[in-house]
């Protein structure tokens, strides 16, 4: 087997994973990061009070797909985790997710789960049967009441756009359950790292053929001096944003060191349009198994996401949507780079699909390399469902 040179343009999930499992099979990998450090916006690190802090806002890992799983843990410890959310509306503090506490709370009842499905049945608007918006969505699913209390104000801080503009798919599922299981996500698998993403991250890179560049950005002009690249920073960035700079949302987070326990939960939402921010986070509820006298908290607000910012969440709306396609198009076209990721898709991802995704895509490179043959530019097709 003749090695190859890669360039792998980023040091998130995505770029790690598919270095490691290039050097696995006899490949040198060179990576790239701008950032002074590794694991993209998963980084997490100490804080002088002790508290593991999710730099960019928290990560919590949850998958259906074993392998994943399975993945992971071979790199750091996985301590088990259920998350929750709460939410402020009207004044009045409610559990999430949508289930059969949040609804006898909320309309101020004490139904039974067959009872309160039939409340909602009742509530939810039956004249919408082909949703367009997520306003539409919402309706369809909960009614009026429950859309206006928890979605409506949230959603236009988070996104900057009235509801109406949003389209269905953004909440093409919505947790409603009639029960009083709260936990936040349905997968099977959930956890947090013991000692943060971080040092899974470095675990992952920690091979003798990958080379890690922090602090140092890569020129696409240089592309010439590896065999291939492996892309998984901004796509528009990649082509000088000839076609324009593709949106995102950012978040500005504030932090607070206080004493003790601040709300008593890790995220409560603020669904009231009249409060700025979108919820407060307190690290230290990400990470039960340890105890500490202080607390950090973040709170968080949403903005359009400008030159030098953070991007955190795509915006995909009909602007955004043309301009894509023709990254998409000259992505094609290009010779020698895969894009992946996030940033390289244009897409939100969970970190479960994301190392899904670049284990796909190593196993896809090393086919193409083995057959000699051209590795595509994309393994996952960011136009789909778009």
């Amino acid at each position: 087997m003749v090695s190859r040179s890669f360039a792998i343009v980023g040091a998130g999930f995505s770029g790690a994973v598919v270095a490691r499992q290039l050097a696995e099979a006899g490949h040198t990998a060179t990576v790239f990061d701008t950032r002074s450090h590794v694991a993209g916006n998963c980084f997490t690190q100490r804080h002088d009070s002790g508290v593991m802090v999710h730099v960019y806002g928290p990560h919590i890992f949850h998958t259906q797909h074993e392998h994943v799983w399975d993945y992971i843990n071979r790199f750091g410890t996985m301590k088990a985790y259920r998350h929750t959310v709460s939410a402020m509306s009207g004044g009045k503090k409610y559990q999430l997710p949508m289930n059969l506490t949040l609804i006898n709370d909320f309309f101020g009842t004490n139904f039974t789960p067959e009872e309160a499905e039939a409340f909602i049945t009742e509530k939810a608007d039956k004249t919408i049967t082909n949703p367009v918006s997520f306003e539409d969505q919402a309706l369809r699913f909960v009614g009026r009441e429950m859309y206006e209390a928890f979605f409506k104000g949230y959603t236009k801080k988070q996104w900057g756009v009235e509801p109406t503009e949003l389209p269905a798919s953004i909440l093409a599922r919505l947790p409603l359950r009639f029960t009083a299981d709260n936990s936040y996500f349905n997968h099977p698998f959930q956890g947090i790292p013991e000692h943060g993403y971080t040092p899974i991250v470095e675990a992952i890179l920690d091979h003798p053929s990958i080379t890690v560049h922090v602090s140092t950005a890569f020129d696409p002009a240089s592309s010439h001096a590896y065999d291939h690249v492996v892309w998984t920073g901004p796509i528009d960035a990649y082509f000088g944003f000839e076609h324009g700079r593709l949106g995102y949302r950012t978040l500005d987070f504030v932090q607070e060191v206080q004493d003790g326990d601040v709300q008593g939960c890790p995220v409560l939402n603020y669904c009231d349009e009249s409060v700025p921010y979108t919820r407060i986070t307190e690290h230290k509820h990400f990470a039960p198994w340890e105890h500490h006298d202080k607390s950090v908290t973040y709170t968080e607000y949403s903005r359009l996401c400008g030159e030098t910012d953070t991007p955190y969440y795509p915006i995909r709306l009909v602007e955004e949507k043309d301009q894509l396609v023709k990254y998409v198009e000259r992505a094609r076209a290009q010779q020698g780079v895969t894009f992946l990721g996030r940033l390289g898709t244009y897409r939100y991802l969970d970190m479960d699909v994301t190392i899904h995704e670049a284990l796909n895509a190593a196993s896809g490179i090393l086919e193409a390399v083995n057959a000699n043959s051209s590795i595509p530019s994309f393994f996952t097709d960011p136009l789909s469902g778009a």
